[in-house]
């Protein structure tokens, strides 16, 4: 009877597992059909597009489409404009995750007066959207002249009361007897950060590090109301300005083209860094 309960429960346990797994599949597939076509649309000419039904396999204008979106644009080329996202992704990222750590490193192992009022008045930004302070944000950084240039995109962008939070709760983890041992042996406290909590917060940095780099892949807003000039389009930008106006004709192979390539950057980064992701995560030591 053992044996057979046991085996009762393996059958079971195999049923579950295929279930959940068909399940994920499905869900991929709904997923994935979407990208699917604009793929094949990135390889198929215009008059294949545009003529019904829509193919369903790549065709033989891959190369040409992928040029033509890599090396020409509506102002600039293509490949410019992945720059510019590159760029402002990355520089909005390391931002905040930098100042995000020290501002919670000084607030969890520094002890002045005000230390919780000025968490808290970190904390009260998470009420205020970007779009509610925008306007002000805009006039600061035309003041200080910084339109139409990268650190325009970036600097308004790379405060983060969300990751302040996150690594306030993970140092506030860190048992003390770490700290007092660091300090007994003559570590200053930036050394007792750089060489003790910088190493132990890796999963999280990477883990914030995807979320941030895709959220400033994403901007559109910000950057379409600080830059006019078409040197300083992202790649967002781009996709919108490609399509047509009035009685225009979209060309949709180099549009889809220009799409795929705009999500390669952000995938990369998420494959590349998916175990320390997934560790940043899931890591029930945070």
């Amino acid at each position: 009877m053992p044996r057979a309960n046991e085996s009762g429960m393996v059958r079971k346990r195999g049923v579950g597992y295929w279930l959940t797994h068909l399940g994920l599949i499905i869900g991929v597939l709904f997923i994935f059909f979407p990208i699917w076509l604009a793929f094949v649309a990135s390889t198929v000419s215009q008059q294949e597009i545009v003529r019904p039904p829509m193919p369903l396999w790549p065709g033989d204008q891959f190369i040409e489409n992928y040029t033509a979106a890599l090396f020409s644009g509506v102002n600039v080329p293509v490949a410019k404009m992945l720059l510019n996202s590159l760029i402002m992704a990355l520089g909005i990222a390391l931002g905040k995750i930098v100042i995000s750590l020290l501002s919670a490193f000084a607030i969890v192992y520094f002890n002045f007066p005000g230390r919780r009022f000025f968490f808290w008045m970190i904390f009260l930004t998470l009420m205020l959207p970007v779009e509610v302070r925008i306007v002000p944000t805009f006039q600061v950084i035309a003041n200080f002249g910084m339109l139409n240039s990268y650190s325009g995109l970036i600097f308004p962008l790379i405060a983060s009361a969300t990751a302040t939070f996150l690594f306030r709760q993970y140092f506030m983890t860190v048992p003390d007897e770490l700290a007092e041992a660091a300090r007994v042996d003559g570590a200053r406290p930036m050394q007792f950060f750089w060489h003790i909590l910088l190493p132990m917060s890796r999963t999280n940095i990477a883990a914030l590090f995807v979320i941030l780099f895709i959220y400033g892949w994403n901007q559109y807003l910000w950057p379409l109301l600080i830059t006019t000039d078409p040197e300083m389009n992202t790649i967002v930008m781009g996709i919108r300005q490609m399509f047509p106006s009035g009685d225009d004709v979209a060309d949709w192979p180099v549009i889809m083209a220009t799409s795929i390539l705009a999500m390669i950057p952000p995938i990369i980064v998420v494959i590349s860094m998916q175990k320390l992701f997934i560790r940043g995560l899931v890591d029930s030591e945070k």
